[in-house]
């Protein structure tokens, strides 16, 4: 365990007025702090709730205080923690900090409290990257993906991959040390099979990539059509809010609008666009360059047509882009088609249709949803439409959820690109030396995943990106 001779302090709860605020600090000055400001008759025990005054070096009385004392090594840090929770004035804890402050410590930097929980070895990187993940979690899947991770599942492949390369690695530089001798054909055989399932298994992990996209960001979902379909209205009616003009006129949006909401476990970047206009006025044509950007980014596509209208023909450039993996057909205005029977009052729609668009790949798109924004008929099939084709996003590993961030998809696109390179080696009957050099950068580059590869100016980077008091 690193040991730290400075305690640190800073707020863990964000500035404004509750019902209670968190003071935090790690340090071996924790024991000695909580004893003095809270004039307890002996040490603190460790992890038991004690009520107490916590009066500053003066002697003032500051608040009316609940304090928790870890001890090392087991605190979220592996130092010595003390966590003071007093009410929730903003005033108060600014005066419990300053006092704190007073006492010794130093004001905590970014990210350090869980910086010190990485460098004494109680999390890895990864795991320390999914704390990160867990406070700005924006949905059900990124929650349960960041606690996963941050449970060393990816940590857990990493070492199932790390294990079998070093036993790779052992083979091949037993040989090193007899330069006369080659390396037989049966262990080049296992070596090969031994070098492609890791290969296989780098693949796996970098496949998850863009679902630790969507699962950050949101799924860019893109509504898209010809105006006056009533993508608008759809737009409202999933947000539940009256977020862009309606209008009878056609080609009311003329730039895009975004918004994010929930829908079931996934987190949508909703985005309005204007409509396609086979014939656009000159600011039309904006809108639609502004639609083609936005489609060119999109991961899902809701396509709006009207009920009572012809099928649009699309652009190119849109159809393109389309495909039965990430496109839903919204029927739209049901509302407004004849009914069947009215003389007789039966009421059933007439919609009973086959529909679907083909691109120049023919690729099919024949999913659709029949749906009124004015009724509100068919929003909730449609909703767990769109829950259904979220869910085709994801990549599992067993029965867990991994998805990499950009940092990891670098390292594992290194180390997939070492592995290439030792293929060559082998197969070209290469020195054993460049074949145990390309297998070390892959193990290197596993490492710098878990933050085994010491990097200051990575770390620097990482835990900058942190808020303060965590």
């Amino acid at each position: 365990m690193i040991s730290n001779r400075d305690t640190i302090a800073a707020l863990a709860t964000p500035l404004g007025t509750s019902a209670i605020a968190i003071v935090r600090a790690s340090g071996p000055d924790c024991a000695a702090i909580a004893r003095d400001a809270l004039a307890l008759p002996h040490p603190p025990q460790p992890r038991v709730a004690t009520h107490a005054d916590y009066r500053n070096r003066s002697g003032a009385l500051l608040d009316d205080v609940v304090a928790i004392y870890y001890a090392a090594p087991n605190s979220y840090t592996g130092d010595d923690i003390l966590e003071i929770s007093c009410h929730g004035n903003p005033f108060i804890a600014q005066k419990i900090l300053e006092d704190l402050l007073a006492r010794g410590c130093r004001p905590a930097e970014a990210g350090e409290f869980t910086r010190r929980a990485f460098a004494n070895g109680r999390i890895d990187l990864s795991q320390a990257e999914a704390v990160m993940d867990l406070i700005h979690a924006r949905s059900e899947r990124a929650l349960t993906a960041a606690n996963q991770q941050l449970r060393g599942s990816l940590g857990r492949h990493l070492d199932a991959l790390t294990e079998n390369l070093l036993s790779a690695l052992a083979r091949i530089e037993a040989y090193i040390d007899f330069p006369d001798e080659d390396l037989p054909a049966e262990d080049r055989a296992i070596v090969r099979r031994d070098i492609e399932d890791l290969s296989k298994g780098t693949a796996r992990l970098l496949a998850t990539q863009h679902y630790g996209e969507l699962l950050r960001e949101g799924i860019r979902t893109v509504i898209i059509g010809e105006p006056n379909a009533g993508k608008s209205s759809l737009l409202n009616r999933l947000v539940g809010q009256e977020r862009a003009l309606v209008s009878a006129e056609p080609g009311t949006t003329r730039d895009f609008i975004e918004e994010r909401l929930h829908i079931g476990p996934h987190c949508l970047r909703l985005i309005d666009t204007a409509g396609l206009n086979p014939s656009p006025a000159p600011l039309e044509k904006l809108g639609m360059q502004k639609t083609l950007e936005r489609a060119a980014e999109a991961d899902l596509f809701l396509l709006v047509l009207d009920a009572t209208r012809p099928h649009p023909s699309l652009p190119p450039e849109i159809l393109e882009k389309l495909s039965q993996e990430n496109a839903l057909i919204v029927l739209n205005k049901i509302d407004l088609v004849p009914v069947a029977g009215a003389a007789t009052g039966n009421s059933k729609s007439q919609i009973n249709l086959k529909f679907q668009i083909s691109n120049s790949r023919n690729n099919d798109i024949t999913h659709f949803c029949k749906t009124s924004c004015v009724t509100g008929e068919g929003l909730d099939a449609l909703e767990k439409a769109i829950v259904d084709r979220a869910e085709t996003f994801r990549r599992d590993q067993g029965d867990e959820i991994i998805a990499i961030n950009a940092r990891h998809a670098d390292a594992l696109s290194r180390a997939q690109a070492s592995l290439t390179s030792a293929l060559v080696h082998l197969d070209t009957n290469g020195p054993v030396e460049l074949l145990a050099a390309d297998l070390r950068a892959a193990l290197d580059a596993y490492g710098e995943i878990g933050g085994r590869i010491d990097n200051e100016r990575m770390l620097d980077h990482l835990f900058a990106t942190f808020c303060i008091g965590k």
